[in-house]
C-alpha cells in the first residue's frame, strides 16, 4: 500500500537501503585472509626483485651521477659530466657501433634461418622430433661452454682452418685474429646459440596455422608461396614478435662471448661492446661512476628499442 501511495503521490520509490556496517565487516574479514594468503606468497618473489634488480637500477643511476672510485675516495657529484664525456669516448663509440652491428646481424639471420628450419621441421614424424631436440640444445648450454667450442673450432689453428688447409688453402682467414673478421664471427656464433630458440617458437606458430585456411588457399588455386605470404606468413606475426624483441635484447647485451673468445680485440676493441665496456670500465678501470652511466646508457637504449620494435610488430599482428 505505501508503495502505490508513493506511486500516486508521484513520488519516487524507495531505494534499496545501504548494505549495514555488519555487511561490511563480515566482507572485510573475508578478504583478509586471502589478501594475507597473497602476501605470503608473493612476498619473498618481491624482495628478491626489489633486492636483485631494483636496487641495482637505482644505485646504477646515482653512482652515474658521481665519480665514484672504490680506490680512490671521496665520491663527488659531478652531475652530466660522465654522460657527456661519453658522447665524445672513442672506445664507447666503437663499443655502440659494434653492438648494433651484432644484434642486427643475430636478429636477421637467427629470424630467417629459424623460419626455415621451422617449415623444413614442422612434420609429424619422430626423426624430425629429435631435430628438433638437436638444434635447441645449444639454446640450454651456457654461453660460455659454447664460446670454448667454437674458440677452438675458429682460432688460426682450430678445427675449420686446418681442415681448409687440407683441402688445399694455404693461407686460411684469420676467423678471430683479423680485426676485419672477428666481429662477424662473433655475432655468427650467437646466431648460431640463438638459432634453436627461433626454431621452437616457430614451429608452435606453424602448428598454429589452420589447415583449413590451407586446403582453401590451394583449391582457390594459391600456390606454395602465395599460401605462404597471405596465410602461413600473417599468423606467424606473434612468434616474430617474439623471436625479434628477444635477439634484439640477446645482441645488445653480449658479453659472455667476447670476454671468453676475444676480450674485446684484436688490437683495439674490434669486438668490444657497450656490455663489456660497461665491465671493463667497472672492474679494470675502477670507475665507477663512468661505468653506471655507460650501462644507465645501455639500459636506455635497450629498453626504448625493444618497446618500439614491440609496438610496431603487435600492430602488425592486430591489423592483418
Amino acid at each position: 500500500m505505501a508503495d502505490t501511495k508513493h506511486a500516486v503521490r508521484g513520488e519516487p520509490a524507495l531505494a534499496t537501503p545501504p548494505r549495514t556496517s555488519r555487511a561490511r565487516r563480515s566482507a572485510r574479514a573475508r578478504l583478509t585472509p586471502k589478501l594475507g594468503r597473497f602476501a605470503l606468497f608473493a612476498l619473498p618473489g618481491l624482495l628478491a626483485y626489489g633486492l636483485f634488480v631494483l636496487l641495482p637500477i637505482l644505485m646504477t643511476g646515482y653512482y652515474s651521477f658521481t665519480n665514484r672510485n672504490p680506490f680512490n675516495p671521496p665520491t663527488e657529484f659531478v652531475g652530466f659530466r660522465n654522460y657527456v664525456t661519453l658522447a665524445s669516448d672513442p672506445e664507447f663509440l666503437q663499443a655502440l657501433a659494434n653492438t648494433v652491428i651484432i644484434t642486427l646481424i643475430v636478429t636477421v639471420l637467427a629470424n630467417v634461418g629459424g623460419l626455415l628450419i621451422a617449415m623444413l621441421l614442422d612434420r609429424p614424424s619422430k626423426l624430425y622430433l629429435a631435430l628438433r631436440g638437436v638444434f635447441f640444445t645449444p639454446v640450454v648450454l651456457s654461453s660460455v661452454v659454447i664460446s670454448v667450442i667454437w674458440r677452438s673450432v675458429l682460432t688460426d689453428d682450430g678445427l675449420l682452418n686446418s681442415a681448409l688447409r687440407g683441402l688445399g688453402v694455404a693461407n686460411p682467414p684469420g676467423w678471430l685474429s683479423d680485426p676485419e673478421l672477428a666481429l662477424y664471427s662473433i655475432a655468427w656464433i650467437i646466431t648460431w646459440q640463438m638459432l634453436g630458440f627461433c626454431v621452437v617458437v616457430y614451429l608452435a606458430g606453424l602448428q598454429g596455422v589452420p589447415r583449413e585456411l590451407q586446403e582453401a588457399a590451394a583449391i582457390d588455386g594459391a600456390g606454395g608461396l602465395a599460401r605462404f605470404r597471405n596465410v602461413t606468413w600473417p599468423m606467424l606475426a606473434p612468434a616474430l614478435t617474439i623471436n625479434t624483441v628477444m635477439l634484439l635484447i640477446t645482441g645488445f647485451k653480449a658479453y659472455d662471448q667476447i670476454q671468453v673468445i676475444t676480450n674485446g680485440g684484436p688490437g683495439t676493441g674490434a669486438t668490444a661492446t657497450m656490455a663489456f665496456q660497461v665491465v671493463k670500465e667497472a672492474f679494470v678501470g675502477n670507475r665507477i661512476g663512468y661505468s653506471s652511466a655507460l650501462a644507465a646508457v645501455m639500459l636506455a637504449l635497450v629498453a626504448g628499442v625493444s618497446v618500439v620494435v614491440l609496438r610496431v610488430l603487435q600492430r602488425r599482428e592486430v591489423t592483418r
